[in-house]
């Protein structure tokens, strides 16, 4: 069985896909408080990792690293639109599921907090 909405190809395909992209940027920062508030961390954080890492890879882990938290919380946020589509019925799979998602967004923080107190340690302590 083939998606009939998978039709288009090339150029058209990518500015599409963009803009799918962008709707879903701008959606999970209307609608999800946890997505505003790393935005706006982020903000803050992508410009200081410039100033904080000592070479470029540690400017990347830096910047990767924020970059994952705010994946992984488009990602919990979309598991959560998909089970609160099927029903707002208190289930246990749901519930499952939801938790999994954001066990995910809470290891990514940490890995995030690992990364950059690593990185402000390197800069400071030595």
């Amino acid at each position: 069985m083939t998606n009939p909405f998978k039709g288009r190809t090339g150029l058209d395909r990518v500015m599409r896909a963009t803009g799918y992209s962008l709707a879903g940027l701008k959606t999970a920062y209307r609608g999800e408080s946890a997505f505003r508030q790393e935005a706006w961390i982020a903000a803050f954080l992508l410009p200081a990792a410039f100033w904080l890492g000592r070479s470029w890879v540690e400017v990347a882990m830096l910047v990767g690293s924020v970059m994952l938290v705010m994946i992984v919380e488009l990602l919990n946020s979309g598991i959560e639109a998909a089970i609160d589509r099927v029903s707002f019925e208190l289930h246990d799979l749901s519930k499952r599921a939801k938790d999994l998602a954001s066990a995910a967004v809470f290891l990514s923080l940490m890995l995030c907090a690992a990364i950059w107190l690593a990185a402000a340690w390197n800069r400071f302590a030595t």
